[in-house]
Protein backbone atom coordinates (compact mmCIF):
# COMPACT_ATOMS: atom_id res chain seq x y z
CA UNK A 1 0.00 0.00 0.00
CA UNK A 2 1.58 3.36 -1.04
CA UNK A 3 2.46 5.72 1.75
CA UNK A 4 0.91 9.17 1.81
CA UNK A 5 3.22 12.14 1.50
CA UNK A 6 3.57 13.89 4.85
CA UNK A 7 1.68 17.22 4.66
CA UNK A 8 4.64 19.12 6.18
CA UNK A 9 7.27 17.69 3.85
CA UNK A 10 7.35 20.64 1.45
CA UNK A 11 7.69 23.07 4.35
CA UNK A 12 10.58 21.05 5.76
CA UNK A 13 12.33 21.09 2.40
CA UNK A 14 11.88 24.84 2.15
CA UNK A 15 13.35 25.32 5.61
CA UNK A 16 16.32 23.09 4.80
CA UNK A 17 16.90 24.93 1.53
CA UNK A 18 16.83 28.29 3.29
CA UNK A 19 19.39 27.13 5.84
CA UNK A 20 21.62 25.71 3.13
CA UNK A 21 21.52 28.93 1.13
CA UNK A 22 22.42 30.89 4.26
CA UNK A 23 25.78 29.10 4.65
CA UNK A 24 27.89 31.64 2.70
CA UNK A 25 26.41 34.47 4.74
CA UNK A 26 26.94 32.63 8.03
CA UNK A 27 30.58 32.21 7.03
CA UNK A 28 30.76 35.82 5.86
CA UNK A 29 29.63 37.22 9.24
CA UNK A 30 31.44 34.78 11.51
CA UNK A 31 33.29 36.98 14.02
CA UNK A 32 31.78 40.20 12.63
CA UNK A 33 30.53 43.03 14.82
CA UNK A 34 27.03 44.27 14.00
CA UNK A 35 25.58 47.32 15.76
CA UNK A 36 21.78 47.53 15.74
CA UNK A 37 19.81 50.70 16.53
CA UNK A 38 16.56 49.33 17.95
CA UNK A 39 13.46 51.48 18.13
CA UNK A 40 10.12 52.31 16.61
CA UNK A 41 7.30 49.80 16.25
CA UNK A 42 9.37 46.82 17.38
CA UNK A 43 9.84 48.34 20.84
CA UNK A 44 6.13 48.86 21.42
CA UNK A 45 4.92 45.31 20.86
CA UNK A 46 5.71 42.36 23.13
CA UNK A 47 5.53 39.96 20.18
CA UNK A 48 7.88 42.11 18.08
CA UNK A 49 10.27 42.45 21.03
CA UNK A 50 10.33 38.67 21.49
CA UNK A 51 11.00 38.13 17.79
CA UNK A 52 13.80 40.71 17.77
CA UNK A 53 15.40 39.17 20.86
CA UNK A 54 15.30 35.70 19.28
CA UNK A 55 16.98 37.04 16.15
CA UNK A 56 19.73 38.69 18.21
CA UNK A 57 20.43 35.47 20.10
CA UNK A 58 20.55 33.52 16.85
CA UNK A 59 23.00 36.05 15.40
CA UNK A 60 25.33 35.55 18.34
CA UNK A 61 24.90 31.77 18.17
CA UNK A 62 26.30 31.74 14.61
CA UNK A 63 29.34 33.87 15.47
CA UNK A 64 28.19 37.49 15.19
CA UNK A 65 28.99 40.01 17.94
CA UNK A 66 25.73 42.01 18.20
CA UNK A 67 25.56 45.37 19.97
CA UNK A 68 22.13 46.86 20.65
CA UNK A 69 21.59 50.62 21.00
CA UNK A 70 18.03 51.66 21.80
CA UNK A 71 15.91 54.78 21.97
CA UNK A 72 12.80 55.41 24.04
CA UNK A 73 11.27 58.77 23.13
CA UNK A 74 7.61 57.71 23.45
CA UNK A 75 8.25 56.12 26.85
CA UNK A 76 9.98 59.30 28.04
CA UNK A 77 7.05 61.42 26.86
CA UNK A 78 4.62 59.14 28.66
CA UNK A 79 6.53 59.32 31.94
CA UNK A 80 6.93 63.10 31.78
CA UNK A 81 3.19 63.39 31.29
CA UNK A 82 2.44 61.02 34.19
CA UNK A 83 4.75 63.03 36.47
CA UNK A 84 3.27 66.31 35.21
CA UNK A 85 6.67 67.67 34.20
CA UNK A 86 6.24 70.40 31.61
CA UNK A 87 8.71 70.70 28.75
CA UNK A 88 9.84 73.73 26.77
CA UNK A 89 10.82 73.47 23.13
CA UNK A 90 13.19 75.32 20.78
CA UNK A 91 12.72 74.83 17.04
CA UNK A 92 10.57 71.82 17.77
CA UNK A 93 13.22 70.16 19.97
CA UNK A 94 12.73 69.51 23.67
CA UNK A 95 14.92 71.39 26.14
CA UNK A 96 16.39 68.83 28.54
CA UNK A 97 16.70 70.51 31.92
CA UNK A 98 17.79 68.81 35.15
CA UNK A 99 14.28 67.60 36.07
CA UNK A 100 13.69 66.20 32.59
CA UNK A 101 17.11 64.55 32.61
CA UNK A 102 16.23 62.61 35.75
CA UNK A 103 13.20 61.14 34.00
CA UNK A 104 15.15 60.47 30.79
CA UNK A 105 17.80 58.50 32.66
CA UNK A 106 15.24 56.62 34.73
CA UNK A 107 13.29 55.55 31.64
CA UNK A 108 16.19 54.81 29.29
CA UNK A 109 18.62 53.11 31.68
CA UNK A 110 15.83 51.53 33.71
CA UNK A 111 12.52 50.59 32.16
CA UNK A 112 13.48 50.44 28.48
CA UNK A 113 16.98 49.02 28.80
CA UNK A 114 16.03 46.24 31.21
CA UNK A 115 13.01 45.25 29.13
CA UNK A 116 15.30 44.56 26.17
CA UNK A 117 17.84 42.78 28.37
CA UNK A 118 15.14 40.54 29.82
CA UNK A 119 13.75 39.75 26.37
CA UNK A 120 17.18 38.62 25.11
CA UNK A 121 17.90 36.61 28.24
CA UNK A 122 14.49 34.91 27.94
CA UNK A 123 15.59 33.60 24.52
CA UNK A 124 18.75 32.05 25.94
CA UNK A 125 21.13 34.95 25.41
CA UNK A 126 23.29 36.69 28.01
CA UNK A 127 22.58 40.39 27.69
CA UNK A 128 24.05 43.15 29.85
CA UNK A 129 22.44 46.57 30.09
CA UNK A 130 24.57 49.69 30.30
CA UNK A 131 24.67 53.29 29.14
CA UNK A 132 27.38 55.49 27.72
CA UNK A 133 28.17 56.54 31.29
CA UNK A 134 29.45 53.07 32.22
CA UNK A 135 33.21 52.46 32.08
CA UNK A 136 33.63 55.84 30.33
CA UNK A 137 32.09 54.35 27.21
CA UNK A 138 30.93 57.73 25.87
CA UNK A 139 32.15 61.21 26.74
CA UNK A 140 30.09 64.07 25.35
CA UNK A 141 30.10 67.76 24.58
CA UNK A 142 27.02 69.97 24.65
CA UNK A 143 25.21 69.58 21.32
CA UNK A 144 23.42 72.94 21.49
CA UNK A 145 23.40 75.21 24.56
CA UNK A 146 19.78 76.14 23.84
CA UNK A 147 18.72 72.50 24.34
CA UNK A 148 20.28 72.02 27.77
CA UNK A 149 21.57 68.54 28.64
CA UNK A 150 21.59 67.19 25.10
CA UNK A 151 24.98 65.84 24.11
CA UNK A 152 26.99 64.81 21.10
CA UNK A 153 29.62 62.07 21.42
CA UNK A 154 33.24 63.22 21.48
CA UNK A 155 35.21 60.21 22.76
CA UNK A 156 34.23 56.54 22.65
CA UNK A 157 36.12 53.96 24.71
CA UNK A 158 34.88 50.50 23.60
CA UNK A 159 36.96 48.56 26.16
CA UNK A 160 33.91 47.41 28.10
CA UNK A 161 32.21 46.23 24.89
CA UNK A 162 35.21 44.14 23.86
CA UNK A 163 35.29 42.64 27.35
CA UNK A 164 31.64 41.63 27.00
CA UNK A 165 32.29 40.10 23.57
CA UNK A 166 35.04 37.94 25.05
CA UNK A 167 32.58 36.71 27.69
CA UNK A 168 29.92 35.91 25.04
CA UNK A 169 27.63 38.63 26.36
CA UNK A 170 25.44 41.01 24.37
CA UNK A 171 25.69 44.73 25.22
CA UNK A 172 22.41 46.67 25.32
CA UNK A 173 23.20 50.39 25.45
CA UNK A 174 21.01 53.30 26.56
CA UNK A 175 21.83 56.56 24.71
CA UNK A 176 23.25 58.52 27.61
CA UNK A 177 26.75 59.89 28.10
CA UNK A 178 28.90 61.81 30.55
CA UNK A 179 30.35 65.30 30.32
CA UNK A 180 33.76 66.42 31.51
CA UNK A 181 32.20 67.95 34.64
CA UNK A 182 30.23 64.81 35.46
CA UNK A 183 26.99 65.87 33.78
CA UNK A 184 24.64 63.32 32.29
CA UNK A 185 23.67 63.96 28.67
CA UNK A 186 20.78 62.65 26.63
CA UNK A 187 21.91 61.72 23.08
CA UNK A 188 20.06 60.86 19.91
CA UNK A 189 19.95 57.06 19.63
CA UNK A 190 20.96 56.96 15.95
CA UNK A 191 23.93 59.19 16.73
CA UNK A 192 25.04 56.90 19.56
CA UNK A 193 24.72 53.81 17.36
CA UNK A 194 26.79 55.43 14.61
CA UNK A 195 29.51 56.59 16.99
CA UNK A 196 29.81 53.18 18.66
CA UNK A 197 29.81 51.39 15.30
CA UNK A 198 32.64 53.63 14.11
CA UNK A 199 34.65 53.08 17.31
CA UNK A 200 34.30 49.32 16.90
CA UNK A 201 34.96 49.51 13.12
CA UNK A 202 31.78 47.45 12.85
CA UNK A 203 31.03 45.35 9.81
CA UNK A 204 27.43 46.56 9.74
CA UNK A 205 25.30 49.25 11.34
CA UNK A 206 21.61 48.36 11.09
CA UNK A 207 19.22 51.27 11.67
CA UNK A 208 15.74 49.87 12.35
CA UNK A 209 12.99 52.29 11.40
CA UNK A 210 9.25 52.39 10.73
CA UNK A 211 9.74 52.95 7.00
CA UNK A 212 10.81 50.57 4.24
CA UNK A 213 14.08 52.33 3.47
CA UNK A 214 15.44 55.22 1.41
CA UNK A 215 13.22 56.06 -1.55
CA UNK A 216 13.89 57.82 -4.85
CA UNK A 217 11.80 60.62 -6.36
CA UNK A 218 9.31 58.05 -7.68
CA UNK A 219 8.81 56.54 -4.23
CA UNK A 220 10.71 53.35 -5.04
CA UNK A 221 12.97 51.76 -2.43
CA UNK A 222 16.66 52.09 -3.25
CA UNK A 223 18.39 48.87 -2.22
CA UNK A 224 21.94 50.22 -2.49
CA UNK A 225 23.34 53.73 -2.37
CA UNK A 226 26.73 55.42 -2.22
CA UNK A 227 27.52 58.40 0.03
CA UNK A 228 27.56 60.65 -3.05
CA UNK A 229 24.07 59.48 -4.03
CA UNK A 230 22.84 60.20 -0.49
CA UNK A 231 24.22 63.75 -0.69
CA UNK A 232 22.62 64.33 -4.10
CA UNK A 233 19.21 63.05 -2.96
CA UNK A 234 19.37 65.23 0.14
CA UNK A 235 20.36 68.34 -1.81
CA UNK A 236 17.46 67.80 -4.22
CA UNK A 237 14.96 67.34 -1.39
CA UNK A 238 14.20 63.68 -2.16
CA UNK A 239 15.65 62.66 1.19
CA UNK A 240 13.81 64.82 3.70
CA UNK A 241 12.29 64.93 7.18
CA UNK A 242 13.19 62.15 9.59
CA UNK A 243 15.27 60.31 7.00
CA UNK A 244 17.88 63.09 6.96
CA UNK A 245 19.37 62.39 10.43
CA UNK A 246 19.45 58.66 9.67
CA UNK A 247 21.35 59.12 6.41
CA UNK A 248 23.65 61.65 8.10
CA UNK A 249 24.39 59.04 10.76
CA UNK A 250 25.12 56.53 7.99
CA UNK A 251 27.58 58.87 6.25
CA UNK A 252 29.39 59.67 9.50
CA UNK A 253 29.61 55.98 10.42
CA UNK A 254 31.06 55.04 7.03
CA UNK A 255 33.55 57.91 7.24
CA UNK A 256 34.50 56.55 10.68
CA UNK A 257 35.32 53.08 9.37
CA UNK A 258 32.03 51.14 9.35
CA UNK A 259 31.94 48.88 6.28
CA UNK A 260 28.27 49.50 5.48
CA UNK A 261 25.06 50.87 6.97
CA UNK A 262 21.59 49.48 6.29
CA UNK A 263 18.35 51.35 6.93
CA UNK A 264 15.77 48.64 7.57
CA UNK A 265 12.04 48.46 8.20
CA UNK A 266 11.98 47.14 11.75
CA UNK A 267 8.30 46.26 11.38
CA UNK A 268 9.19 43.39 9.02
CA UNK A 269 9.48 40.01 10.77
CA UNK A 270 13.09 38.84 11.14
CA UNK A 271 14.35 41.97 9.38
CA UNK A 272 17.91 41.66 10.72
CA UNK A 273 18.19 38.01 9.70
CA UNK A 274 16.86 38.77 6.23
CA UNK A 275 19.44 41.50 5.79
CA UNK A 276 22.44 39.54 7.02
CA UNK A 277 21.75 35.98 5.94
CA UNK A 278 19.83 36.13 2.62
CA UNK A 279 20.83 37.22 -0.86
CA UNK A 280 18.12 39.88 -1.20
CA UNK A 281 18.55 41.78 2.05
CA UNK A 282 15.80 43.80 3.69
CA UNK A 283 16.52 47.51 3.35
CA UNK A 284 18.64 50.28 1.85
CA UNK A 285 22.36 49.50 2.02
CA UNK A 286 24.77 52.45 2.07
CA UNK A 287 28.46 51.92 1.42
CA UNK A 288 31.33 53.51 -0.45
CA UNK A 289 31.71 52.45 -4.10
CA UNK A 290 35.32 51.45 -3.40
CA UNK A 291 34.32 49.09 -0.55
CA UNK A 292 35.88 45.61 -0.96
CA UNK A 293 33.88 42.95 -2.76
CA UNK A 294 31.75 41.00 -0.31
CA UNK A 295 31.44 43.91 2.07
Amino acid sequence: MPQKEHPMKSEWLTTASTLSKALPYLQRYDGATVVIKFGGHAMGSDAAMESFARDVVLMQQVGVNPVIVHGGGPMINDMLKRLDIQSDFVDGKRITDAATMEVVEMVLSGRVNKRIVQAINAQGGRAVGLSGKDASLMTCDVADPKLGLVGKPRDIDPTVLNTLFEADMIPVIAPLGSGDAGETFNINGDTVAGAIAAALKADRLLLLTDVSGVKNAEGEILTELSPDTIKQLTASGVIAGGMIPKTETALEAIAGGVRAVVIIDGRAPNACLLELFTDHGAGSLIRSPDAPIGS
